[in-house]
């Protein structure tokens, strides 16, 4: 899978999610400090009608925490659909750690540099 940084040096990838009749590709930042797995905000989980699966509390970066809404929604990843736990925030979509695990990532730090995401051997 790849990628580009944008202008404001955020590494960003292009991910399909969906649901069993739309799918929708959304522009994410990818966030090794996320240790979930995908944020999205609430127009698009609920254009896509994502199925609500609880709350999580999260520690954010400043130290602060919040309550997260959490539902249940496709992804395709590495090109394979994943059914995976998406958190309700209204801020751009970030990908976390989770749904890194297993890959190796490599960026580029400059402005339209290539991010690549390949799976570990």
């Amino acid at each position: 899978m790849q990628g580009r940084v944008n202008q404001g040096c955020e590494a960003m990838l292009a991910i399909a999610v969906r649901n069993n009749e739309t799918m929708q590709i959304v522009d994410a930042v990818i966030d090794t400090g996320f240790s979930g797995f995908l944020t999205l905000p609430s127009d698009i989980i609920a254009r896509l009608g994502f199925i609500w699966e609880g709350r999580d509390l999260a520690t954010l970066g400043d130290g602060t925490f919040c309550t997260f809404e959490v539902y249940i929604g496709l992804v395709i990843w590495d090109g394979q659909y994943r059914e995976i736990y998406i958190n309700e925030s209204e801020t751009v979509p970030l990908i976390g750690m989770q749904l890194l695990r297993g890959y190796d990532l490599r960026i580029q730090a400059v402005e339209g540099g290539l991010v690549t995401i390949e799976a570990l051997k």
